[in-house]
């Protein structure tokens, strides 16, 4: 094992990995239960959903660990699985099948995509300091959605406001704030797990609080796949509709997971030399192996989560960390009840210090050279505030191209930057 994963090689060892792992799938364990709650509202059975996003998450997390030998986890991802359920769906007013079938057009896009190096070559052509910027926004994100799912902040509608404190004296909000305080106590005093520990800690916490409810049963046997699996209908794969769809998830899940790979392995410092994510093209091959695999399964699109960041955290290297979290989700299959009471008060201190431990590369980014620190401010600000990874991104990207060619420095732009710059910009068009 030391010899496959090059533990050693990577300064870390089989219990660190491990424990990396059951991190990872702790913070983003909540996919399965919202994922079913999301489809739902799409006609899909909603337990059938909870297996098929457990599969698939296996699937494309296994091969993350086996085949690309990195330490990300993979699932059906939020915003993408909304896009499915109230847009393709509710929207347009197309059926589950043809979602799904756009989802499985975009898997086999993304094989193509992948074994011809064209992912690979935009990810190449990110600059530097976006990369870096990458990093911070995610940071950024996930303790912004951490505060936010726990109630910490709250989004007022009747009043204007974008975002508020919410009440910090009771309840979720309450939950996460001790759990944050724990958690952080834990890590001051460089306890080894210490995000794991505290999501356990938190979650025990709230069970006199009554927000962590007692399991009522511990075992339970998998629901059947049948009401989902393989229903594809390809009668509409030439219209109008069936491109908008498949374009929308296409973009959105190739930079969500560009951004991801990018901005982990750079928090990690496993870019090589050159500034690029190590077998960037086997990760991506997961990714769309995962997708393919799990709309058969009858899930939305498979991508890599920023979750992944809380595994790196507590010293994940490898590809074994990804098993690790894989084998997490085999055992969930069967005890769904156990892990279904961790509530999001309980993870939000893991996604908020994580937030925290991302935030390292800015002090590499150039801030008096305003055509580098204006497009990675971009990049960083535009994640929070537009609830997406892929929008921080564009924005950083063009904004990086338009100072760069304005001031007389357009030949620090690669040609590939170009290239993706002006696809950016076609997106907002169609």
């Amino acid at each position: 094992m030391d010899r496959f994963f090059r533990l050693k090689e990577n300064n870390t060892n089989i219990k660190t990995e491990v424990l990396a792992g059951i991190t990872t799938f702790m913070t983003m364990a909540y996919i399965l239960v919202v994922n079913p709650s999301i489809l739902s509202v799409a006609g899909m059975d909603s337990g059938a959903v909870f297996t098929a996003t457990a599969l698939s998450a296996v699937i494309a997390t296994v091969v993350m660990g086996l085949y690309a030998k990195l330490p990300f986890a993979l699932a059906p991802g939020m915003g993408l699985n909304a896009f499915f359920a109230f847009t393709i769906v509710k929207q347009m007013g197309y059926s589950f099948e043809f979602a799904l079938t756009a989802v499985l057009l975009e898997g086999i896009i993304f094989i193509l995509l992948t074994l011809f190096n064209v992912r690979e070559a935009i990810v190449d052509s990110i600059p530097a300091n976006i990369k870096r910027a990458i990093s911070v926004g995610i940071g950024l994100f996930i303790a912004f959605l951490g505060l936010s799912n726990a109630g910490v902040i709250i989004h007022p509608e009747d009043n204007g406001t974008i975002v508020a404190l919410g009440n910090v004296t009771s309840g979720s909000a309450l939950l996460a704030i001790i759990g944050i305080l724990i958690t952080g106590l834990l890590l001051a005093k460089n306890v080894r797990g210490a995000l794991l520990i505290g999501i356990v800690i938190t979650t025990a916490i709230g069970l006199p609080m009554g927000i962590t409810e007692a399991p009522k049963a511990i075992f339970s046997a998998p629901p059947s796949l049948s009401p989902i699996a393989f229903k594809f209908q390809f009668d509409h794969i030439f219209t109008i509709d069936m491109f908008i769809a498949l374009f929308t998830l296409l973009f959105m899940d190739m930079f969500d997971t560009i951004g991801t790979l990018v901005g982990v392995a750079t928090k990690a410092k496993m870019l090589d030399e050159e500034g690029k994510v190590p077998n960037i093209k086997k990760a991506l091959f997961a990714d769309a192996i995962g997708t393919t695999m799990g709309a058969c399964l009858g899930t939305s699109t498979v991508s890599t989560f920023v979750e992944s960041a809380s595994g790196v955290a507590e010293g994940g290297r490898t590809g074994l960390t990804a098993l690790s979290t894989a084998g997490m989700f085999i055992v969930a299959l069967f005890l769904s009840p156990l892990f279904a009471i961790v509530p999001p008060a309980a993870t939000a201190p893991a996604l908020v210090l994580v937030g925290l431990f991302m935030m390292e590369p800015i002090k590499e980014i150039d801030l008096l050279d305003f055509t580098e620190s204006i497009p990675a401010f971009f990049t960083i600000i535009m994640m929070p505030l537009t609830n997406s990874i892929s929008d921080g991104i564009v924005f950083g990207i063009v904004s990086y191209i338009f100072l760069k060619a304005t001031t007389g420095r357009a030949k620090e732009v690669t040609i590939p930057t170009y290239i993706v710059g002006v696809l950016f910009i076609l997106k907002f068009f169609i």
